[in-house]
């Protein structure tokens, strides 16, 4: 597509994308957006190297590619505008995420990237908070990198769960990239590595002192849990990974409680999703944090997202023409948007409307190619994410925005 706008002679043309939540994922109400900082870095940095454009070069589909194409690839680099909601806000349906707005074939080539990188981060971060209201304030610690689909979406998805309210990752390297907590605990292997359970759990100890958390379902819960006491102190608790959590935290907690170590806690893991957590915490069950893997690595019931970057204005030469898709089930609304929060709606208008006492949730992140404004940190997305309103807003379109739908689908027709 860029070698091709760029022998129409398309290259001047400014072109605005938008991102846009389509559809929630299955068996969601709202979406916390993750990613921001992973596109910034991608647009500050786009360029190609001679290794990359040689390559492309020598591809069949390039064959009728004009040679001047590839000297203009040498020299590209993103010089337009992104517009996008702060990391962490929580979004709804047809409501969008970011628009960039750049000549053409810089808006076009970031398209993959940036649809990878928010739908996996915002899905991630999306299932984290269902998983940690579910909690109602019991930490929730990520623990799924031996699930996710690569090292490298482990390190992402423990960013976009701490985002989403997880306590903290048992991923070091995603610790120590991104400053978050790092909580964990040994392994089965590490009880099967000794010729006993009590020499296992001697030696963590000796290892870890009071953040000691013993594993105690290698062989036998109870009695897992009779040789960690019979240790003593110092450590921090038991974990539990199987079996019937609500009945055998109930008689490890009794345990625990009459050996006098009312302070030793208990945390499970092992197959846990929001639904599971609410259960055993509208129950009672005697837990005080889980541990999260699969189901939140993946985002199982829900791995993807009805998110689309489509073209909705261009301008050529200072005259502007809006751009939409009709498709059936897939049609898309014209011209650059401006997403409003009040307390009991969202208002969607066009691009430089005002809707007073609202927030206006699409703010200028880099204007010419320039960062224009720090990124919040972390913390401040991750406070941001918390912001879930207690029921799902009404989303309303302006007037301006439904009479401009109306005449540019006139116009199409």
């Amino acid at each position: 597509m860029a070698a091709g706008y760029f022998a129409a002679g398309k290259t001047a043309e400014l072109a605005t994308f938008e991102f846009m939540l389509r559809r929630l994922p299955r068996n969601r109400d709202y979406l916390v957006v993750a990613g921001l900082p992973q596109i910034v870095d991608y647009l500050l940095n786009l360029s190609f190297e001679a290794a990359e454009i040689e390559y492309l070069r020598g591809l069949p589909q390039f064959g009728a590619a004009d040679p001047d194409f590839f000297e203009y690839l040498r020299g590209l680099k993103f010089t337009g505008d992104l517009f996008a909601v702060p990391e962490g806000t929580v979004l709804y349906a047809g409501e969008p995420i970011l628009t960039l707005r750049a000549p053409i074939i810089e808006a076009q080539i970031p398209e993959t990237y940036l649809l990878s990188a928010i739908t996996f981060q915002s899905l991630i971060a999306s299932k984290a908070s269902r998983m940690v209201r579910a909690a109602e304030g019991r930490p929730v610690v990520e623990f799924g990198t031996r699930r996710a689909h690569t090292p490298d979406a482990g390190v992402l998805g423990a960013r976009a769960a701490y985002i989403g309210g997880c306590a903290g990752t048992s991923n070091t390297l995603a610790g120590f990239r991104y400053g978050l907590p790092v909580f964990g605990t040994a392994a089965h292997s590490w009880t099967m590595a000794f010729a006993g359970e009590s020499e296992a759990f001697r030696q963590l100890q000796k290892l870890l002192g009071e953040r000691t958390v013993y594993l105690v379902d290698t062989y036998d819960t109870l009695a897992g849990t009779r040789r960690a006491i019979a240790l003593g102190e110092p450590f921090w608790g038991v974990r539990l990974d199987s079996g019937d959590f609500l009945t055998l935290t109930r008689e490890v907690r009794t345990l625990l409680d009459g050996a006098g170590l009312r302070h030793a806690k208990i945390m499970i893991s092992g197959d846990l999703d929001e639904h599971r957590i609410a259960e055993l915490v509208a129950a009672g069950a005697p837990i005080d944090s889980f541990g999260v893997g699969t189901e939140l690595a993946t985002s199982a019931d829900a791995p993807s997202m009805g998110a689309v970057y489509k073209l909705v204005e261009i301008d050529v030469a200072g005259m502007k023409r809006y751009t939409m898709k009709l498709s059936p089930d897939k049609q898309t609304m014209p011209g650059p948007k401006q997403i409003f929060r009040l307390t009991d709606r969202d208002v969607i208008t066009r691009s430089g409307e005002c809707v007073p006492k609202a927030e206006a949730l699409l703010k200028p992140v880099i204007i010419g190619g320039q960062l224009v404004q720090d990124l919040p940190s972390l913390e401040q997305s991750r406070e941001r994410a918390r912001r879930v309103p207690s029921m799902t807003p009404r989303i309303e379109h302006s007037t301006e925005l439904l009479a401009l739908d109306e005449q540019t689908r006139g116009s199409v027709q």
